[in-house]
């Protein structure tokens, strides 16, 4: 329903020639998403735990700025997700979410935050250790998407060697990785705070 509400709002805004920010002309990479599904979906439990996002595209959905600290708790069909950090203004802030199968039966994962619209959650690559690469990708009439893309790791400061693996896969889908931003971690973070929220 949010997503139908969401398509809704777009097409009004763009009959009002008044397009949002992240609505872009284009089109969707080609992904084998039916592929990954049958690869990765007996493995999504090797997939829970923290992990540490290190890069991120525009996204205004995302409110946290810095040390964002992701934690998944797979339930055997799908995930809870707890995404802890801090946003523009310094203060640390907790959103919860949920991730599972598509419920309309296409071979993707679901991501359903508070306060956001359910999309696409596709993990393009990990190794379930060290790092993952996720992409949101949603392609609209006349031409136009959306698109976000994340890059997680295990380690709040990783071998740039995983961040490099991500922007590699990136590339491959013709995602411009001048597009990623990244994500402040480390020793400024407090990861206790975070993880207590």
């Amino acid at each position: 329903m949010k997503v139908v509400c969401l398509l809704l709002v777009l097409v009004a805004a763009v009959a009002a020639d008044k397009i949002p920010d992240f609505v872009v002309p284009g089109k969707c990479p080609a992904v084998d998403t039916e592929g990954l599904w049958n690869q990765q979906r007996s493995e999504h439990a090797r997939y829970a735990g923290v992990w540490y996002q290190q890069a991120i595209t525009s996204n205004p959905y995302q409110p946290n700025k810095k040390c964002n600290r992701i934690e998944y708790s797979h339930d055997g069909h799908g995930f809870e997700a707890k995404t802890c950090g801090i946003n523009a203004e310094g203060n640390l802030l907790r959103h919860n979410g949920k991730i599972y199968p598509n419920p309309l039966g296409v071979p993707v994962l679901s991501i359903d935050y508070e306060g956001m619209f359910a999309s696409p959650y596709t993990i393009l690559s990990t190794d379930y250790s060290n790092y993952a690469c996720i992409y949101s990708c949603i392609d609209y009439n006349y031409g136009y998407l959306s698109d976000f893309a994340f890059i997680f790791t295990r380690s709040a400061t990783p071998s740039d060697n995983y961040i490099q693996k991500c922007l590699d896969v990136f590339q491959s889908y013709n995602v411009d990785n001048s597009r990623f931003e990244r994500t402040e971690q480390g020793s400024s973070c407090p990861y206790d705070a975070l993880e207590a929220l």
